[in-house]
């Protein structure tokens, strides 16, 4: 993965940062994760992290429903995390941090789930994120990975939005990335339209 395509991720959610809550994408996040909160089961002093935060409304949502949380959101967009922090009404439970997907700034097994909403579509290594991911997972944790998904079985299904390639996987996809990583695809769910969640556990 070269600098310059995390410089081309970083800068076009940078740009997008301050408008982001009030753009369409905003009232198709509220209506997923409205949905995905039907499927979360946490320990009642889960400690979580949310792999591509954004401007942070998944973890508010997950912090107003499960009131004793701690959360850790992670994105590579220094603005969003900006908004994020200044809309953070959960703090200190909730904190915001600057990183990459492909090298978790945290230890092994800190989190008894992780949370990634329409963001690993983005990855170019997605082998190495759900490495990370299954590193800093405790045994017994989960991994909810929400995105858009294809029936393209044999390849993920690429999008080019000018040079920055976006890909989508099958549930089989999924379910294959995860094992090699060593994590077990427990069930997938359908949330709104094409948009699947799928639960894997950390043996």
């Amino acid at each position: 993965m070269t600098n310059d395509f995390l410089k081309n991720k970083k800068f076009i959610f940078d740009r997008w940062a301050s408008s982001y809550d009030w753009l369409l994408p905003s009232v198709f996040y509220q209506a997923v994760h409205k949905r995905l909160l039907e499927y979360v089961d946490l320990p009642e002093r889960a400690n979580i992290l949310d792999l591509g935060c954004g401007t942070g409304r998944l973890l508010e949502r997950l912090a107003n429903e499960f009131p004793y949380l701690r959360a850790t959101g992670l994105d590579l967009s220094s603005k969003m995390l900006q908004v994020a922090r200044l809309s953070n009404r959960h703090h200190p439970r909730l904190i915001f941090i600057e990183g990459k997907a492909e090298a978790l700034p945290f230890g092994d097994g800190q989190f008894e789930a992780v949370f990634n909403s329409i963001s690993f579509l983005h990855y170019q290594e997605p082998k190495l994120v759900l490495q990370e991911l299954a590193r800093v997972l405790s045994p017994g944790g989960r991994f909810y990975l929400v995105d858009i998904t294809t029936k393209k079985e044999k390849e993920p299904q690429t999008l080019s939005i000018s040079h920055q390639g976006i890909k989508f996987y099958s549930p089989q996809q999924r379910e294959i990335l995860g094992a090699a990583a060593g994590l077990s695809c427990l069930h997938h769910y359908y949330l709104l339209g094409p948009v699947l969640l799928t639960v894997f556990a950390k043996p």
